[in-house]
């Protein structure tokens, strides 16, 4: 283990050298300056969850679902690479801490920036917030290069992409005309950026501790779907009356959170990290995952409008909200464990899932019918595991008896 300064320390130091933590070090858990982070990122991710519901509203469009992908790429984008840069270098000094704040203070600039890109197309308050967390991690990286010379080439290309990449995005406010191509072209160089620096030595990263990190990421969009639950309840405690149609949007949306909860961390993740490739994939895919069910949130809260008389869209429409982006949750899922060992009847699970919450979508009381399609599918998939275990124990008895 890493003997310099540790979250947790006694000792508050002023500035300690990054030369990275130990990838192996035992029970190792998010800091409270990690959760007050996310506890930030979330209001972001909530504001732009809220205004892709009143976009399915009022008026929905190609142009929405740019903003929504535009917007969710920038939080979860900088809220990635600040959790990677933490489980390697997370030293908790005072320098770190400060940084820290200077990402967090970043991501409510963005936050409030996230009307405008949806009611304006205006993109200048977003890029400004997203440019305050990247560069303020991009320092951080150059603290890395002087301390840790064996990463300093990977930290150093890491800190020159940043550079760019940031630099173009502050173009774009002096040429605005140009945000359709360089969209095109800042995106993938944001992405790929950590491939091209990693191929001068990989940084040291903690497997169990980005697992956790994401998996609290996932708690912190299925809060969505939380708030939309809680608020359709909140309609009956407030006086509305108990319609079939309520009633099957409050069960409904229960069904389909406690699924995606439930599907979601079916299985452990960690060794899915064990090369930089699948590290890279695992990461990209999380971006579709995360997005869908922030979405599914949105979906939910159009159909407590429909069901109470406040929105007038349709039920079909109301199906397809919350039916198109659990789809992409499941696509992303399957790709996920693609690696995984599994029997075929367990990987054709979810893809057959996606498939007929699609179909269900069209169905009366779409919301009741998703979530009916969503907890057969946990049911069976834990039916499932059972049964695949039992079966490998008694094959087990059976070798070890032919052995005997």
């Amino acid at each position: 283990m890493s003997q310099h300064a540790l979250p947790g320390a006694s000792h508050l130091r002023l500035s300690v050298p990054l030369r990275g933590r130990d990838p192996n070090e035992p029970g190792r858990a998010s800091t409270p300056l990690e959760l007050f982070f996310d506890l930030v990122v979330v209001v972001a991710v909530a504001l732009a969850a809220e205004r892709l519901h009143h976009a399915l509203i009022d008026g929905f469009g190609i142009d929405t679902v740019v903003s929504y992908m535009l917007v969710f790429f920038g939080v979860w984008w900088a809220w990635a690479n600040f959790s990677w840069f933490a489980s390697a270098y997370d030293t908790d000094d005072v320098i770190y801490r400060l940084g820290t704040f200077v990402v967090m203070t970043g991501a409510l600039v963005l936050a409030a920036g996230v009307p405008q890109v949806f009611d304006e197309r205006n993109f200048t308050l977003a890029v400004i917030g997203y440019v305050i967390m990247r560069v303020a991690l991009g320092v951080q990286w150059l603290r890395v290069s002087r301390d840790d010379p064996l990463h300093g080439a990977t930290a150093r290309r890491y800190a020159i992409g940043v550079a760019v990449c940031q630099l173009g995005w502050l173009s774009l406010l002096v040429v605005p005309g140009i945000w359709p191509i360089a969209w095109l072209v800042l995106v993938p160089a944001e992405l790929l950026l950590p491939l091209w620096a990693q191929r001068a030595g990989r940084i040291n990263f903690h497997n169990e501790h980005i697992a956790e990190r994401y998996g609290l990421f996932m708690i912190i969009v299925l809060g969505e779907s939380v708030l939309a639950a809680s608020l359709a309840i909140q309609t009956v405690i407030g006086g509305e009356s108990l319609t079939l149609e309520l009633l099957s949007v409050i069960v409904g949306g229960l069904l389909i959170l406690y699924s995606m909860w439930w599907i979601y961390f079916d299985r452990p993740e960690e060794h899915l990290l064990d090369s930089l490739a699948a590290a890279q994939a695992w990461n990209y895919l999380h971006l579709f995952i995360f997005a869908s069910v922030a979405a599914v949130g949105a979906g939910l809260v159009v159909g407590i409008e429909e069901a109470t008389g406040h929105a007038h869209v349709g039920w079909q429409w109301v199906g397809l909200t919350i039916a198109v982006p659990l789809v992409i949750f499941m696509v992303a899922l399957t790709l996920l464990y693609v690696r995984l060992p599994m029997s075929l009847l367990h990987r054709a699970v979810v893809p057959v899932a996606a498939v007929l919450a699609l179909v269900a979508a069209f169905m009366p009381m779409p919301v009741l019918t998703i979530g009916l399609v969503l907890a057969g599918t946990t049911g069976f998939k834990v039916w499932l595991r059972f049964h695949e275990h039992e079966q490998a124990k008694d094959e087990a008895v059976s070798s070890a008896e032919v052995s005997a």
